[in-house]
């Protein structure tokens, strides 16, 4: 029985087959878990939209909306205080506002053109500035900006040629753009659909 064993383990199996080494069977890499994403504002549902709802309010509050590119309208009782919210409907091209779950204001805006769209999501006004510029766009006068993205994207008074034409942002009615500043606050609510 001389020279005669028994190998049992893989390291053994691997001596008599003249391999040097073993390699170790691959680990299984841990399960990579990814939270979902938070939707800070429950009461906002993708699967509703916000945007219909907030367009029946405002037919409801000012009639038929057969607003013009620039054109934007107020409730007559818009407080000095209470929180803001905004709605942008892309797919409308109009923007809400709602001071404390009421509909105060309704505008048409332009928001990114083609290769350059307005994402959709939920945001907070992050920075305010009465003369803002753009850092991006031979710093283009982006007034009463309300930046809502850490890129440089923003609603603020501009042209609105009645479609979508901006590098991103979402342009308003000066006037309106002005009036919005004045009720937002840094943290204010925007939810964009469409």
């Amino acid at each position: 029985m001389r020279g005669t064993f028994w190998l049992t383990t893989a390291a053994g199996a691997a001596l008599l087959s003249g391999c040097a080494s073993v390699p170790e069977p691959p680990r299984a890499a841990p399960p990579v878990i990814v939270a979902a994403p938070t939707n800070p504002y429950p009461d906002y549902r993708w699967s509703h939209g916000n945007a219909p709802k907030a367009h029946d309010e405002a037919t409801a509050l000012f009639g038929p909306l057969a607003l013009k590119p620039g054109d934007s309208r107020w409730t007559d009782t818009v407080a000095a205080r209470g929180e803001a919210r905004v709605v942008i409907d892309l797919k409308t091209q109009l923007l809400y506002v709602y001071q404390d779950d009421r509909l105060v204001g309704v505008s048409t805006i332009s928001s990114g053109k083609k290769g350059k769209e307005t994402q959709l999501g939920f945001w907070s006004v992050l920075t305010k500035k009465r003369n803002g510029f753009s850092r991006k766009y031979d710093n283009a006068p982006m007034p009463f900006m309300q930046m809502y993205d850490s890129k440089g994207l923003a609603f603020h008074g501009g042209k609105l040629p009645g479609y979508p034409a901006s590098h991103g942002c979402v342009r308003l009615p000066h006037k309106f753009a002005e009036r919005l500043f004045g009720l937002t606050r840094i943290g204010t609510k925007v939810v964009i659909e469409g």
